[in-house]
């Protein structure tokens, strides 16, 4: 499945094949396949058999955007800008900033597709100075690369990740039950100055996307 020998929509042959094919006993292989099935790798229809579906995105927490994750994961990044314009800021996203409230920031409302498929929709402010960010330029390339061309590197963030129900379009538009769960991101990126250069409020869905982190003892 990973590296497309199995594609979306491929049966699995039977159980009892596997088994003798790999040398193993049955349930062995029954538990493996449940274990795929928890993760969003295969499903289980009545009548039709075990399938594959669209893998999860498992993205490491690292200070990088989700389009160049997608890229080095071999999976093909897509964007559909569902808005873009300069507005005041929230009192809470001002405080994010470091601005004052009614700032006139650039908002951006993203969704993010991997493989055709949606897996996130993004919400982004961002410093009025970077208001000559266009759609294309959203469409063809990551934030942080955008950000990289105008002389910003991102060294340090603070970031939240956790979980509700999604709410406006978000089920929709990701394709889940209505105020199903989606899993959530927010972060507040910083320059090398200290300088804030953006703040952003995700949500992802559960089935196809996932965080991954390595922790280490001290």
């Amino acid at each position: 499945m990973r590296d497309g020998r199995l594609a979306p929509g491929d049966k699995l042959i039977s159980e009892i094949a596997i088994a003798q094919r790999l040398g193993v006993s049955r349930p062995t292989i029954r538990r493996a396949i449940q274990e795929l099935v928890d993760k969003g790798l295969l499903v289980r229809r009545r009548g039709v058999g075990t399938q594959v579906v669209h893998g999860q995105v498992t993205r490491e927490v690292e200070l990088t955007s989700l389009y160049e994750d997608l890229l080095s994961t071999r999976h093909e990044p897509g964007t559909r800008v569902l808005e873009l314009d300069v507005r005041p800021t929230p009192d809470d996203v001002a405080a994010a900033l470091g601005v004052p409230p009614g700032t006139e920031v650039v908002f951006m409302r993203r969704e993010r597709l991997a493989d055709g498929t949606t897996v996130a929709i993004l919400e982004n402010h961002l410093p009025a100075a970077y208001s000559d960010i266009t759609a294309d330029d959203l469409e063809q390339h990551g934030l942080y690369q955008l950000l990289r061309t105008r002389g910003v590197t991102v060294r340090v963030a603070r970031q939240r990740i956790g979980a509700r129900r999604a709410h406006g379009d978000e089920a929709e538009r990701l394709g889940i039950d209505e105020s199903g769960p989606v899993l959530t991101m927010e972060r507040t990126a910083f320059d090398a100055a200290g300088r804030a250069v953006e703040h952003g409020r995700h949500c992802y869905r559960p089935d196809r996307y996932s965080f991954e982190t390595t922790l280490v003892a001290k």
